[in-house]
């Protein structure tokens, strides 16, 4: 699956809210996280869309005009971070509906 993660500043949330309600863009897999959980600025947040090459050329695109996209190493790190936050909840759920 290809994906892209963008940071945005925080003064710059409509332009997000509005690249990210796009028809293509609003059907792919969006997470979007302090910045700041993540290790990073105070003032943004961090976007990972994950979809098609073409949902993601399409938020690449919408996504430039209220953030800055993130190239690796620090994009392949901070999918990592998303990654795993959603493992420990995954796992946290897996607890909570477990017989003992």
């Amino acid at each position: 699956m290809a994906w892209t993660i963008f940071t945005v500043p925080s003064a710059k949330r409509t332009e997000m809210d509005a690249a990210l309600r796009d028809d293509l863009v609003s059907r792919q897999s969006q997470k979007v996280r302090a910045a700041s959980a993540l290790g990073g600025p105070a003032d943004a947040v961090y976007v990972l869309v994950e979809g098609t090459p073409e949902s993601i050329r399409r938020a690449e695109e919408l996504l430039a005009a209220a953030g800055q996209r993130l190239v690796p190493p620090e994009s392949e790190r901070l999918l990592a971070k998303f990654k795993e936050e959603e493992e420990a909840a995954s796992a946290g759920m897996g607890l909570f509906f477990t017989d003992e």
